[in-house]
């Protein structure tokens, strides 16, 4: 049986409260703590007879070791969209798919922020390998603000053969490499795209690099070598977006 998934911060536990009370099984609220954001916080659990406890700040630290912020959800093990679903789901959409691969992202920071700005571009799914990757964790789903309840994680095993796939469906890949001769400026990433990112420093791995269609690069101006994976997702991700506006 799947362990229960916890969820903390008050951004994240509105986020939850409105897209899905359905997978909170419990709340605990920092006792005494009766500002306007709490309140909020509790009305929506109320709204959505969600029962809540009041707890004292040590037994929160005790659930939740992060800066849980006063609040602390426990919820049902989370419906990820399967690898098997995605094909078929990705032909229901209503316009052209989006899609993002972090192949190697580790940092549960770094996957919480690709995720907030995956959802705020039009991201339709995010794609992870199992392997080689940090899965979606408290912390992730803190910085996520949200995002992660709105923007379906898929997880394979074998990413090389994922994109394969998604290229046989007739999407086009772009895969991010600083050392690569087109710039995201002249590329053309609208239609159908899946855009790959690597991991900061070590970038995509020989297998992803050589299943992308083609290899694009942020033009950097400065001294620094390479940008943090979150601000190139963030980037690159709007160029699609603006792209895909103007198509």
């Amino acid at each position: 049986m799947a362990k229960n998934e916890y969820s903390f911060g008050l951004h994240s536990i509105q986020a939850l409260l409105k897209a899905s009370p359905q997978r909170i099984t419990q709340l605990y609220v920092l006792r005494g703590r009766q500002d306007q954001r709490m309140q909020k916080i509790i009305a929506l659990a109320e709204k959505a007879g969600i029962a809540y406890q009041l707890k004292d700040k040590k037994q929160l630290d005790e659930l939740c070791k992060e800066n849980h912020q006063g609040v602390v959800a426990e919820l049902k093990p989370g419906e990820s969209l399967q690898e098997k679903e995605l094909y078929e789901w990705l032909k229901n959409l209503n316009e052209p798919p989006f899609l993002l691969v972090l192949d190697g992202v580790t940092d549960p920071h770094n996957l919480g922020a690709c995720l907030r700005s995956a959802d705020a571009a039009g991201v339709h799914a995010v794609i992870i390998p199992k392997d080689n990757s940090v899965g979606l964790t408290p912390v992730a789903r803190k910085v996520a603000s949200g995002a992660a309840e709105q923007v379906p994680l898929v997880v394979v095993t074998n990413l090389a053969r994922t994109i394969g796939k998604l290229k046989d469906a007739g999407l086009w890949v772009s895969g991010a490499a600083g050392e690569a001769e087109k710039s995201h400026f002249d590329a053309d990433l609208s239609g159908p795209r899946v855009l790959v990112l690597g991991a900061e420093g070590s970038g995509l791995r020989r297998l992803t690099r050589e299943s992308c269609d083609e290899l694009v690069k942020i033009p950097m101006v400065g001294t620094v070598s390479s940008l943090n994976v979150s601000v190139a997702c963030g980037i690159l991700l709007f160029e699609v977006r603006r792209q895909r506006l103007l198509s």
